[in-house]
């Protein structure tokens, strides 16, 4: 069916918001408001019915978002699009607002189509995930699917995965810059290995199997309870980093089963 654009049931949350500067909180989500009784409920449930009498340009990114949130959430939508909701926002407010999202849509249980570049939002807010590059869709699955089981190297990247091409023969790959990794079942040819950081630990000696990739360490940084350890070829998420400082040397081992090999 053509319906115009007013009538249709889609509510739609911009990148940047897209509210009209000139209106209070409350009245940017009562415009095109289905039921303006909804509105002061909307106001509370997203935590800004203090806001209701502020203009956009008075508040914070974060009450930005949820104001835009809550006016698509008051035309009572069939379906919720979010294009890029949450790349506006300070990585500290990004992560508050993502799980006030992540509530919101849990709690009404409708039906959302989110469009973004960054896959911790996908991963967080999305129960399956397309993924897409040069108009493809390259895998279509669920967060974990795609983290586990990339189908390709890009999907490895995209999700977070370290990604080292060699030359398999057999057991063993031979990696392009030097060292090599043994993998879970024989493999001939050019491959790529999909190798998770959290997968990854560093040794200040060599592996006594010998299969390993020399790195040089860029950065140690703490991270959620962790180690992150940025090396000039993949990147190592460690309980604890040792000796290991910027410039120092260091071997990459995995465990084969912890090898993803694509073709």
């Amino acid at each position: 069916m053509d319906l115009p654009p007013e009538r249709r049931r889609v509510g739609l949350v911009h990148q940047e918001g897209a509210l009209f500067p000139h209106l209070s909180v409350r009245d940017n989500v009562a415009f095109g408001a289905r039921d303006p009784a909804r509105v002061d409920e909307l106001l509370r449930r997203l935590r800004i019915a203090p806001l209701a009498a502020e203009r956009p340009g008075r508040i914070s990114g974060g009450e930005r978002q949820r104001t835009a949130l809550a006016r698509a959430l008051a035309r009572d939508p069939g379906v919720l699009a979010l294009d890029e909701p949450l790349s506006a926002l300070d990585a500290s407010t990004r992560t508050a607002v993502r799980a006030e999202l992540q509530d919101v849509l849990a709690e009404l249980r409708l039906p959302a189509l989110l469009v973004t570049h960054d896959f911790a939002d996908a991963a967080v807010l999305a129960d399956r995930i397309g993924v897409m590059a040069a108009g493809r869709l390259r895998q279509v699955g669920t967060p974990r699917e795609l983290v586990e089981r990339p189908a390709d190297a890009f999907v490895a990247q995209l999700t977070g995965s370290n990604v080292l091409w060699g030359e398999a023969d057999g057991a063993v790959v031979a990696l392009d810059a030097g060292g090599s990794l043994a993998i879970p079942a024989p493999a001939r040819g050019r491959v790529a290995l999909a190798i998770a950081p959290w997968h990854v630990r560093l040794r200040e000696d060599g592996p006594p199997d010998g299969h390993a990739v020399p790195v040089r360490v860029a950065a140690v940084t703490p991270e959620h309870g962790r180690m992150r350890v940025r090396t000039d070829r993949l990147v190592a998420e460690v309980p604890e980093a040792g000796a290991l400082a910027r410039g120092s040397v260091a071997w990459a081992v995995v465990r084969p089963e912890h090898v993803r090999v694509l073709d």
